[in-house]
């Protein structure tokens, strides 16, 4: 298991489902200038891909108090670029299928974490700055992918256990993965983005999300929130008063208003045990 054998796993991996590289072409020229009427009319044209998003925003984690039965409402209220990550996370699992149990968790509970991520997101960075929680909502829901590529490597190698065992007893699951593969989930997930030609924004974050490579000043902050949202939500603890506090203490340290924060983790963590119910 190394990065070379990533790289090529990833080269072989097929383009993004058709309608999501429609989506894409429509965000060419930045999230300000795309056609909604385009967008909806490609969306729903592709029925899965609508009762998907439907389907996961509709989910207790947003916590919304009505009912979203269009993809005209879900754009509506949720804004192009959180669709966009949507649309993006529906692709990303149908292509790469993969067994998370060497993460310790469900494909399930794997999809619960993504959009746990990104309702954090939403919830703590839409009060500081709307722009920047649209940007990263996105990529909160994506920023994952690269554990679907590790966990199939480590199943193909029959290290299910060994790899689980590990993980359990390790404090930081990136320096972790750092350890087995040389290289993290984040940074693999960066290789995945640039794979299928998404933002080079993103590709930059995720790869600067990797504990061994060095963030460029200009993404410097959208690095350290997700690395907060990272902490308080990862296969290891979701939301948990622990997580939280080591979260809290991430964002006190890199200067945020550790109070928004704690109040946003609480909105989400209610959300998250009214659907666990």
């Amino acid at each position: 298991m190394n990065l070379e054998a990533i790289v090529s796993t990833i080269e072989s991996l097929p383009p993004l489902l058709d309608t999501t590289v429609i989506i894409n072409r429509l965000y060419a020229h930045g999230d300000e200038n795309i056609d909604i009427k385009k967008l909806i009319v490609a969306i729903e044209s592709d029925s899965l891909l609508s009762i998907n998003i439907l389907k996961m925003i509709n989910s207790p984690i947003y916590g919304l108090s009505q009912q979203i039965v269009s993809i005209t409402q879900a754009v509506t209220l949720f804004g192009t670029q959180k669709i966009y990550g949507l649309a993006l996370n529906y692709s990303i699992n149908n292509l790469i299928r993969a067994n998370l149990r060497p993460y310790g968790v469900s494909n399930s509970i794997f999809n619960d974490i993504t959009h746990l991520q990104s309702a954090l997101v939403n919830q703590w960075i839409t009060k500081i700055d709307r722009g920047k929680a649209n940007f990263l909502a996105p990529l909160a829901l994506t920023m994952e992918s690269g554990k679907l590529i590790l966990a199939k490597e480590i199943v193909n190698a029959s290290q299910i256990k060994e790899f689980k065992t590990g993980l359990q007893m390790s404090e930081n699951i990136s320096k972790y993965e750092n350890e087995i593969f040389s290289t993290s989930s984040y940074f693999v997930s960066g290789i995945l983005f640039a794979h299928w030609n998404l933002s080079p924004h993103y590709v930059d974050i995720l790869k600067s999300l990797d504990y061994e490579h060095k963030a460029r000043a200009d993404i410097d902050e959208y690095v350290d929130i997700l690395d907060v949202i990272r902490t308080a939500v990862n296969v290891k603890e979701i939301l948990s008063e622990a997580s939280i506090a080591k979260a809290s203490e991430l964002a006190k340290e890199l200067g945020f208003d550790v109070d928004d924060f704690i109040a946003a983790a609480e909105i989400v963590q209610l959300n998250y045990i009214k659907q666990c119910r």
